[in-house]
């Protein structure tokens, strides 16, 4: 049974950092995994993506340059690590994941997704 965990979300202020972790139960060579968030009231969007095989790696626009996704098969884990966060940011986070992917550009769609955590609330402060 696949699981997902995230951990790592907190409240910083406006210009800090946070780190995001997402243990899997198990992370294989051809996975796609995904940071997703969810602010109230709007539609849950992808914010980065990494191909395990290949740690090949994709962000939204608004993430590029602040945002960087990462992994530790060792550990079977996907960090999502987030710097000069903005307001904006403030979101309920999930990571997200497709087992057996045979393509290094993970999609970008949450209908993609078949599993999910929980989430971890992120709230940036101005």
């Amino acid at each position: 049974q696949v699981q997902l965990v995230e951990s790592g979300g907190g409240s910083v202020q406006a210009g800090g950092s946070l780190r995001l972790s997402c243990a899997a139960s198990r992370l294989s060579s051809d996975v796609c995994m995904g940071w997703f968030r969810q602010a109230l009231g709007k539609e849950r969007e992808g914010v980065a993506f990494i191909y395990t095989g290949l740690s090949h790696t994709r962000y939204v626009d608004s993430v590029e340059g602040r945002f960087t996704i990462s992994q530790d098969r060792s550990q079977n884990t996907v960090y999502l690590e987030m710097t000069a966060l903005k307001p904006e940011d403030t979101a309920m986070y999930y990571c997200a994941a497709i087992w057996s992917y045979g393509n290094r550009w993970c999609p970008p769609t949450k209908d993609s997704y078949p599993y999910w955590g929980q989430g971890t609330q992120v709230t940036v402060s101005s």
